[in-house]
């Protein structure tokens, strides 16, 4: 038993408060179990978790959902309304739940990478394991960390089976049959793996689906997202499945049950995206009897307060009767150490395989606020794995052959706005921004000041570009070097990044910033003048004396915008010899600027295709499954705008052409997510 490991008496005498009840809204506020009561033994704790799945369960309210055995589980337990993943994609999600800690803290933001964490921060089932626990996971880990001594087993095989007669446990079994990437392939493919297994009547009418209104109304569309819908009552049977074996185990009476999502809809605007399509997620926990004291509400009842994943791992600990350390920045849903209901919950999305991305929200109750610091970009970037995928090509063939109203264009629009603000009430699928409504200036001023204070609090690694990260936490971690201020000057930082969006009134300012003595200020003048396009002409000047600058994401990103100047001659070649960095994350952002500058890259071509063999093995298969796979997608995309001189190859077809001339000649283009 380690420091962390007290008992639940001992932690109330020590922190001055007894247990009590906190009125949670949508349930009643239920009697606490009385401090000088002993408990029964600590519980066990199954994690089921799944893979890209949205609320839409039954119990959820969702009339064309078939999950039988989820909406048993939520009649026999609680249910939250307003759960809510900290990123809408897997990795950074998972390193925030095992640690606690949100990835843009730890560095783990970008999915598929390996950052180190400092000692003090551990996987949360650490704590368990020394308190006695029996720990396993089948199978998923995917923490963007190499973890050590998390796990008694993960793998295929793990199971709560496998422990001592007797022994605790704390179990995660993760179901992929709801990923992505499962609702892809031929009607015979689909049949084989998922339909067959259905009865008929489980299965799903395309013509019944209720399509949100950002999706064209087509008869691919409709058949994908019946498809989803199928996966969903497939994983609720592997959930009856499991329960079923808790059941046979005589186990169901000790265990408390959660279920959960990694985040939203594995789709086009639902995962990748800071919408509520992209972080809501369901939360249901079950108390057996002996436990009850441990809920919050009776079951069946629901829990309307907000509840983020950055809680989960204090929320463990707390109903495991072990103290939470202070490092974690959530806290306890439950247990012992509950507190009161969050009044926001925040999220972040960053760079997802190929496709770099720089956003961050927040929301309350009712409004989200989200700001983009690369609003350049747009919100469906090129990237490989998700082109792949027949639901992307659908909705790609509607954006060409201009199938889309004006308020489905919105989310294949070239560039996104600066901030955005909504409603979630009023509109729930958040297709009316606020952000310049007078009648919300209040309501914008407060979420942007809680964002920007929830930023510095934390430390937001995600302000550092990819490759700088690790440049400056070479030798340490990038959790430990964002509390150096030498090494991370971070309102000065924030402050910079702050002025992109900004109108050209502030060239002046960002030009003396271009000579800052700290890279990443200088880094994100350049993004504020890159995001201007033609209004940033005044600069020239000043990006052309940084093609030689010190840091790696300031030569890349302005050689970048004076190429899509038309100001190649100096800048191309700092491109191509980026492509030669021996830093992976360094030649990642050098290819992903050539292949957003288009055809420009002409006269790099050989760099381009001796860049992409270097990261392979001599077998051809990839050198790793992350960054070395990453820069030859992006290479591939450069060498395919290389063939199509004049293509606008980064907008939709009912763009092209709307947009202003470039400093130098006529725009020719940004070509500008696999968890």
């Amino acid at each position: 038993m380690n420091s962390y490991s007290n008992s639940r008496r001992d932690f109330l005498r020590a922190a001055g408060f007894y247990a009590s009840a906190f009125a949670i809204s949508g349930c009643a506020v239920r009697k606490r179990f009385a401090v000088d009561e002993e408990p029964e033994g600590p519980p066990n704790i199954l994690w089921i978790t799944c893979e890209d799945v949205s609320p839409r369960l039954g119990c959820y309210g969702d009339t064309l959902a078939i999950t039988p055995n989820l909406d048993k589980l939520a009649g026999e337990g609680v249910r939250y309304t307003k759960a809510f993943a900290t990123a809408p994609v897997c990795a950074p999600s998972r390193s925030c739940l095992i640690t606690g800690v949100y990835a843009t803290s730890l560095g783990t933001q970008h999915l598929r990478s390996e950052v180190e964490l400092p000692e003090k921060i551990k996987c949360f089932p650490e704590y368990l394991r020394a308190a006695g626990y029996y720990c396993s996971n089948n199978y998923k880990k995917d923490y963007n960390f190499i973890d050590v001594n998390v796990w008694d087993e993960s793998s295929h095989e793990a199971h709560w089976r496998k422990r001592k007669s007797g022994q605790p446990f704390f179990s995660v079994f993760n179901f992929v049959s709801t990923h992505q990437g499962q609702i892809n392939g031929s009607d015979e493919q689909f049949e084989t793996k998922y339909g067959s297994k259905l009865e008929p009547e489980e299965r799903h009418d395309p013509a019944e689906i209720s399509l949100p209104p950002y999706y064209p109304d087509t008869e691919f569309v409709r058949k994908i997202w019946a498809r989803y819908y199928d996966l969903i009552t497939f994983m609720d049977k592997q959930v009856g499945e499991l329960l079923g074996q808790l059941e046979a185990d005589g186990l169901a009476d000790n265990t408390i049950v959660f279920f959960f999502a990694d985040h939203g809809l594995g789709i086009p605007r639902f995962k990748r995206t800071l919408y509520d399509s992209g972080l809501h997620v369901p939360l249901i926990v079950r108390f057996p009897e002996r436990y009850q004291h441990l809920s919050p509400c009776g079951p069946g009842e629901k829990i309307d307060g907000l509840a983020s994943f950055v809680d989960f791992a204090p929320t463990v600990l707390s109903l495991a009767g072990l103290r939470v350390p202070v490092y974690m920045q959530g806290r306890a849903l439950l247990g012992a150490q509950a507190q009161p209901a969050r009044k926001y919950i925040f999220g972040a999305s960053s760079r997802v395989d190929e496709a770099y991305e720089c956003s961050r929200c927040v929301r309350d109750e009712r409004y989200k606020y989200i700001r983009n610091y690369l609003p350049q970009l747009p919100y469906i970037q090129p990237s490989e794995y998700p082109d792949r995928a027949e639901i992307m090509q659908e909705l790609r063939r509607a954006v060409a052959e201009d199938e889309l109203t004006p308020a489905q264009k919105i989310l294949w629009a070239p560039t996104k706005p600066v901030e955005e603000l909504y409603d979630t009430l009023a509109d729930p699928h958040e297709m009316n921004n606020l952000a310049n409504w007078s009648e919300y200036r209040r309501i914008l001023q407060r979420l942007r000041g809680v964002l920007h204070t929830w930023m510095l609090q934390t430390r937001d690694t995600g302000l550092l570009p990819e490759a700088e990260m690790h440049i400056r936490a070479e030798g340490s971690t990038p959790y430990t070097i964002t509390r150096n201020a030498r090494k991370f000057p971070q309102r000065r930082i924030l402050a910079a990044a702050d002025l992109v969006g900004k109108g050209p009134e502030n060239i002046p300012k960002l030009i003396k910033l271009l000579g800052d003595s700290d890279g990443v200020v200088r880094y994100w003048a350049v993004i504020a003048l890159d995001a201007m396009g033609p209004q940033a002409a005044p600069a020239t000047e000043a990006l052309e004396g940084l093609l030689e600058d010190s840091c790696p994401n300031v030569r890349f990103a302005a050689a970048g915008v004076l190429c899509r100047a038309g100001l190649c001659e100096a800048a191309l070649p700092v491109l191509a010899d980026g492509l030669k960095e021996e830093r992976e994350e360094t030649v990642l952002y050098a290819a992903r600027e050539i292949q957003r500058i288009g055809a420009s890259a002409v006269p790099i071509v050989e760099q381009i295709r001796e860049a992409q063999a270097r990261c392979k093995k001599p077998d051809g298969s990839y050198k790793n499954n992350n960054h070395a796979m990453f820069i030859d997608w992006a290479l591939k995309y450069a060498l395919k705008n290389c063939s199509r001189r004049g293509n606008s190859a980064w907008l939709p077809s009912f763009i092209i052409g709307d947009r202003a001339a470039t400093w130098g000649r006529p725009y020719d283009g940004m070509r500008s997510d696999n968890a």
